[in-house]
């Protein structure tokens, strides 16, 4: 098959022609239609994150077909289209998986990090870890959501009981949970880096009651705030248009550090708190609300020889919304 390998840390993506995944008894085989592509990708690729499985197929934002199942599986059937998320497996024993917080088990696998992931023609996904997908999106449009959307979703239920929420950083998981909070009643206060007027149009365009950049305040105090953009000076940033008793969120898995904080901007009972990973009961959730609102994803499309071009243009903030490579039509 063919695939976009990782071969070393701060390298380019090799095109290469590999054989084809097999399976075990508990996983299903499935034939890539589109995969997203994930600011975590970068992080891998810079070697931000440490410990990847080398050489390595990135991509953890994957929609496909099963073409062939494992011999005790039973949920799915050949010809199905399912979703494969960054959670790829957890142990079910340790202390976090039987406490509802498998999100944070210590022996879990990762799509596209620590195995095999969806830049190629064919990925390995365990049976109890991917799962139906809505049939109201094509495979383009519905990629992003595997993960943006679902890392997004644990950011916005983890930010509580909110009317005002701040977004920073408006990419791929923001411009999908600006439209499922306006949906709901909540006002959506979006900050983009300074300049970056296009973005804040295209924020006010999908719901947004207000755009700017990360250095102007908000009109009004906000309940919470979620950072995306892995820049550790926004949590201070984002602290000075906090209400008392409101929470911020980092919803990246990396993030530069976090400058000292003056107690004053913390005091208050104010929260600062990460997200880590997602849990299936998000996915769950996640694809329940997706099918009761209106929601429409903005891709831009790549073939898969093309992930290194994609990789660029999200590090240089060339799109607006998410990018997808596309695999099979």
């Amino acid at each position: 098959m063919k695939a976009m390998i990782l071969k070393q840390p701060q390298q380019r993506l090799q095109p290469s022609d590999v054989g084809t995944p097999s399976i075990e008894a508990n996983e299903v085989l499935v034939e890539v239609e589109a995969c997203g592509v994930c600011r975590t990708d970068l992080h891998i690729l810079d070697g931000e994150l440490k410990n990847a499985k080398l050489p390595l197929i990135p991509g953890h934002e994957i929609v496909g077909k099963i073409v062939q199942l494992g011999k005790v599986v039973k949920g799915f059937k050949e010809g199905q289209r399912v979703g494969v998320p960054w959670l790829a497996y957890t142990c079910g024993k340790c202390s976090f998986c039987l406490n509802g917080q498998e999100n944070l088990c210590d022996n879990a696998i990762f799509t596209g990090y620590t195995k095999n992931g969806g830049y190629g023609e064919y990925v390995v996904a365990n049976e109890n870890y991917c799962f139906a997908v809505p049939d109201k999106f094509d495979s383009i449009s519905l990629a992003p959501l595997l993960c943006a959307g679902l890392i997004g979703w644990r950011s916005y239920r983890l930010a509580g009981d909110f009317k005002r929420l701040g977004m920073y950083g408006f990419g791929g998981a923001a411009h999908i949970l600006t439209q499922i909070a306006h949906a709901q009643g909540k006002e959506i206060y979006a900050f983009t880096r300074p300049g970056d007027e296009k973005g804040q149009k295209f924020a006010r365009q999908l719901g947004a009651v207000w755009a700017g950049d990360s250095t102007q305040a908000p009109p009004h105090p906000l309940d919470a705030s979620i950072i995306f953009a892995p820049a550790g000076p926004l949590v201070l940033t984002a602290l000075k248009s906090l209400r008392k008793g409101g929470a911020i969120i980092c919803g990246g898995i990396h993030m530069s550090d976090i400058p000292a904080i003056p107690y004053d901007l913390l005091w208050g009972e104010r929260i600062i708190r990460s997200v880590a990973n997602l849990t299936r009961e998000d996915a769950r959730t996640f694809f329940e609300t997706v099918e009761r609102v209106p929601l429409k994803t903005s891709v831009t499309e790549y073939k898969l020889e093309n992930a290194n071009e994609a990789l660029d243009d999200l590090r240089a903030t060339r799109f607006e919304g998410a990018a997808v490579l596309s695999i099979r039509p």
